[in-house]
């Protein structure tokens, strides 16, 4: 700009030059005076060429500034354009350093929270450790792992006829309506079902394994009564080792619940669908046993298990009419520990079961099966007297003896699942031949041809079952029965076996005398090896068990009656008064009526039933 005013300032001194000139000029010429001398043209022409040299200096002066301050505007332009780019840059930054801070404070405040639930797991954790010191729920001993449990229990059971049972029901004793103990009601009370449990674990790096035992005090010593002491003895129920592998393996040994008993997960043990009942029988149409069995499982992926046992087997006979000319076990020895008064098979073979179960997502399911192997030895001459029918010998005689085998068993499924979350439902079924001692009736499992062979009896076993829980009820309904088919045959003029039509039932409805000290009672399965299915009980001073006046009922005359069905309702709740650290307080009431009918027979018909209540106080460890 200095430039420019410069420039104007040349071009205003060389026209008032021009200017002053030209008046000059003409004054002379007005005036007359004298002609431009050749100097002062001269002079004239260096003031002009000075003057184009200093306005062409000038203008050279002029573009230099311009391409300065050409420059001058890139420099600055770039410098704006790179003070946007660092303006943005850093806005950016400051966008990313805001959400930096954001999620700082954010992970700061998910710190803080964990502290916190970090120090109150922390304070929990040192509460649950000083009351586990202080009341430990399991015991640890060299790696191993004690858990004690079980229940104390008051029960009381009312019926409407008589049985001179404690809370476990013999099904198939209910009195037919002409005996006595129908007439009577009986009422008993006991903690004979309280139960001790133990249960011990050991962890490897490729598998558990450890062992199980429970008891209660539900059998009778040789001097077990009700009068003083009660001293009743106690009774193994569960003893068992287990090796469960990683891989999915599973080798269970000992007393347990058979296979055929319902489990709720998989094929485990101590997982067993149980009737919630008080009565120790649970309900007919429950399908158990608990007895030596060695069993080997395999869970492939936690919704299918399969399973195989052998168990402990025995033969119940019931029937009637055989003839005594076969041999299929003794009562128990008792050096051998055996029970003296009760009948032991001879067995030639364990019982074989398997199983399949099934949790696609909702339910569980199983299909199962069990073999069985039922042996005697047969007298084809014990009933002969006529000298040379038995190669040569007269008899009777054991000439010609021989061992004889059968074979029974069944199928059975079972289903159960929750409904409405607080619901479960339930069906089980078992059909088959020779099963009856698997069924809560203790229905007998074969009887004895004329000819000494012993035969299964076709049986079935079903129950339904419904119950309801939530944190303080338990409320069940089971619905159940058992049914043995009907299997004679003719000796003579004589009808031989399980059921026959020629039974005589006159008298089953007829109400008898009690009995003298000597007493002929019919209790299937038969108390002597092969004969009528009847026990006599000595006199006193025999060796026997002492009777005495007035506690020995009549037995029925001309009632031959065999059972052809059991069926049981049974509903109930349980209400739990305490539940916590300290164990579990609950009380609980039942009722079942029970109807046990015969089959059909000359004179009329045979059946009998029972209304039953039971109630029970436990308390359970926790």
């Amino acid at each position: 700009m200095k430039a420019f005013s410069r420039l104007c300032m040349v071009l205003l001194c060389t026209a008032t030059l021009w200017g002053q000139t030209s008046t000059s000029a003409k004054s002379k010429t007005k005036a007359k005076a004298a002609t431009v001398s050749a100097d002062e043209v001269q002079q004239l022409k260096d003031a002009l060429a000075a003057q184009q040299q200093r306005i062409e200096q000038l203008e050279q002066r002029q573009a230099q500034s311009d391409q300065h301050w050409q420059q001058q505007l890139q420099q600055a332009q770039a410098a704006v354009a790179e003070a946007q780019a660092k303006a943005q840059q850093a806005t950016a930054q400051a966008g990313q350093q805001q959400q930096a801070v954001t999620d700082l404070g954010a992970q700061v405040s998910d710190l803080k929270q964990n502290a916190a639930s970090a120090a109150l797991s922390l304070q929990e954790t040192e509460k649950s450790m000083q009351s586990s010191l202080e009341s430990p729920n399991t015991i640890h001993y060299r790696g191993i792992t004690f858990t004690p449990g079980g229940f104390l229990s008051a029960d009381t059971v009312w019926r409407s006829h008589a049985l001179g049972a404690d809370a476990n029901t013999p099904f198939n004793q209910i009195p037919f309506s002409g005996a006595s103990q129908s007439q009577m009601s009986e009422f008993y009370a006991s903690g004979r079902q309280s139960r001790i449990t133990l249960l011990a674990t050991g962890k490897l790096n490729s598998a558990t394994i450890g062992g199980y035992v429970s008891a209660d005090f539900m059998s009778a010593g040789s001097t077990s009564n009700n009068n003083s002491t009660n001293s009743y003895t106690l009774r193994l129920r569960d003893a068992y080792a287990q090796a469960a592998l990683n891989s999915g393996w599973t080798f269970t040994g000992g007393q347990m619940w058979s296979l055929l008993t319902e489990t709720k997960t998989g094929t485990d043990n101590r997982t067993e669908a149980v009737p919630l009942t008080i009565d120790t029988k649970y309900n007919a149409g429950f399908t158990y046993a608990r007895q030596y069995a060695f069993r080997v499982a395999k869970d492939l992926g936690d919704k299918i298990w399969l399973a195989a046992a052998v168990e402990e087997s025995q033969a119940t006979l019931g029937g009637r009419g055989a003839s005594n000319n076969f041999l299929m076990g003794q009562q128990g020895n008792i050096s051998g520990s055996f029970n003296p008064s009760e009948n032991y098979a001879y067995n030639s073979a364990p019982d074989f079961i398997l199983k399949a179960a099934f949790q696609p997502g909702w339910g569980h399911y199983e299909v199962f099966g069990v073999m069985r192997d039922f042996r005697d030895r047969v007298f084809p001459c014990a009933t002969t007297s006529s000298k040379g029918s038995c190669d040569g010998e007269t008899g009777p005689t054991a000439a010609g003896a021989f061992n004889n085998s059968g074979f029974g068993g069944g199928l059975g499924v079972n289903a159960r699942g929750t409904i409405a979350k607080h619901v479960d439902v339930g069906l089980h079924f078992l059909g088959g031949n020779g099963i009856g001692r698997y069924g809560s009736s203790s229905l007998s499992d074969v009887i004895a041809r004329p000819d000494g062979v012993l035969i299964p009896l076709r049986e079935y076993q079903g129950l339904g079952t419904i119950e309801w829980h939530s944190k303080r009820f338990d409320v069940y309904g089971y619905g159940g029965g058992e049914y043995a088919g009907r299997e004679w045959f003719r000796n003579g003029k004589t009808q031989v076996g399980y059921g026959a039509p020629g039974n005589a039932l006159s008298g089953c409805s007829i109400e008898t005398l009690p009995a003298s000290t000597t007493v002929t009672v019919v209790t299937p399965p038969t108390t002597t090896g092969g004969a009528t299915g009847t026990a006599t009980i000595p006199v006193p001073g025999s060796g026997g068990i002492p009777l005495t006046g007035g506690f020995n009922p009549g037995s029925l005359s001309k009632c031959s009656a065999d059972t052809r069905a059991i069926i049981e309702g049974t509903a109930g709740f349980w209400y739990r008064i305490y539940v916590g650290p300290k164990g579990r307080i609950q009380v609980g009431p039942q009722y079942s009526y029970v109807a046990r009918n015969a089959w059909t027979g000359t004179g009329g018909d045979a059946s009998g039933n029972e209304n039953m209540f039971f109630t029970s106080f436990r308390y359970y460890l926790p």
